[in-house]
């Protein structure tokens, strides 16, 4: 026969422990929009100094310095040699030596072969605006502290970015959630890479807020300068755009930032001398070609889907985009089957954002979450609304509050 057993009174440190926690809970409760802020402030301020004092010394810096000063090095051997001595100078010895000593592998190469060296700044000079940045930003600090500078300065705007949207919800109670989802999404390490990418994110998100709060001008400038600092944005653009039009939702600044980005991406692909996007995806997924000049690999079916799985593994073993998505998805579709659903405007958007990295991991399969990290955050932040209505649902007893309206009509 089975009985209960007696159930002992609470102790003294019981008792304290469930007051201290019932105390936390309503405190929470009350006091969320501000506490989420300033916790969210902080982890944005944190990363920023660590971008500053912590940068990582990844290859791709050496290309970006060359770029940069390609009209003042018209040289390739004059170029090679600015580039590595502005990263010695600029870096501590130990990394100076994993970017240059690969144990005669790629790095090592390439610090000795000038030729080859210049040759693949085609990959790099398309990102035309990041290279602008940097070269008027060396007139006044150092090369690599301008990379930091442009590295605090887009770790600043996209937590600002962030908080405005969240802001603009009412949703600032969630804003520790975002914080998470950034740390799943690897955003210290991009905040510390000397690359375009984070600069990009920034803008992109900026660009995708002004789209929800229908400020059309902002958007196709954002959007465009999201695409000037990473050209590959042109494959989420193509996608808006057309689900814009699919659904005919009145969205002339997304439109407008598409069909600049459009033009402007044959411009720059021109003038940049890109190899191509073969060549490129080669030298990305399939092998690392040491020069680039005339490098024209005939395409190869079975070249592409071996780079395809290869990707697909290691985007699921080693990085996180894959499983932050799901995530997204995953809260969607659950908000949806409660009754909270996305004004269309934003419905548009958040689809857009799915088959953006879909179509871009498709087009160009590398597994880096840093590619995809711009599609990451914003279905989270599209979400907030019907998050919040669902917490005050639940708050209400049970009964069912109408969703937050997402700025912008229903058309």
């Amino acid at each position: 026969m089975l009985t209960r057993p007696p159930i002992a009174p609470p102790n003294a440190l019981e008792r304290l422990t469930g007051a201290g926690l019932a105390w936390g809970e309503g405190a929470y409760a009350k006091w969320a929009a501000p506490i989420g802020a300033a916790a969210f402030s902080l982890y944005i301020l944190l990363t920023a100094v660590t971008a500053w004092f912590m940068p990582d010394a990844n290859w791709d810096m050496l290309p970006y310095l060359a770029i940069a000063e390609e009209g003042t090095y018209p040289d390739p051997q004059a170029l090679h040699h600015y580039a590595y001595s502005t990263a010695k100078e600029g870096v501590s010895a130990g990394d100076y030596k994993t970017l240059t000593d690969d144990g005669g592998g790629f790095r090592s190469h390439m610090a000795e072969n000038a030729a080859d060296f210049h040759s693949l700044l085609g990959m790099y000079r398309i990102k035309f605006l990041y290279a602008e940045i940097l070269s008027s930003l060396s007139h006044v600090v150092s090369p690599v502290e301008a990379m930091r500078l442009v590295q605090v300065f887009s770790v600043l705007l996209f937590g600002t970015v962030t908080l405005t949207w969240l802001r603009a919800e009412g949703a600032l109670a969630l804003a520790p959630v975002a914080g998470t989802i950034l740390i799943m999404a690897d955003f210290g390490d991009a905040a510390r890479a000397s690359t375009p990418d984070l600069l990009c994110s920034a803008l992109f998100l900026g660009g995708l807020f002004a789209y929800v709060r229908k400020r059309e001008v902002a958007t196709a400038v954002l959007l465009f300068l999201a695409f000037m600092a990473r050209p590959d944005n042109i494959v989420f653009l193509a996608i808006f755009a057309v689900l814009l039009v699919a659904f005919r939702q009145k969205a002339w600044g997304a439109l407008a930032g598409f069909a600049a980005s459009f033009v402007a991406y044959f411009a720059i692909s021109h003038w940049a001398q890109h190899p191509g996007w073969w060549p490129h995806l080669w030298f990305s997924s399939v092998e690392q070609h040491y020069n680039m000049d005339g490098f024209e690999p005939p395409f190869s079916v079975a070249a592409y889907l071996k780079a395809f799985a290869a990707s697909v593994v290691r985007a699921i073993d080693v990085d996180s985009w894959v499983g932050v998505s799901v995530l997204a998805l995953a809260g969607w579709y659950g908000l949806d089957r409660a009754g909270f659903r996305l004004e269309r405007r934003a419905g548009i958007l958040l689809a857009a954002l799915v088959l953006g990295v879909l179509a871009k991991f498709t087009v160009f399969p590398i597994h880096d979450t840093r590619i995809y990290f711009p599609n990451l955050l914003p279905p989270f932040l599209l979400l907030a609304a019907p998050l919040m209505a669902l917490w005050a649902s639940a708050s209400q007893g049970g009964q069912r509050a109408a969703p937050p309206a997402i700025p912008g009509d229903r058309s």
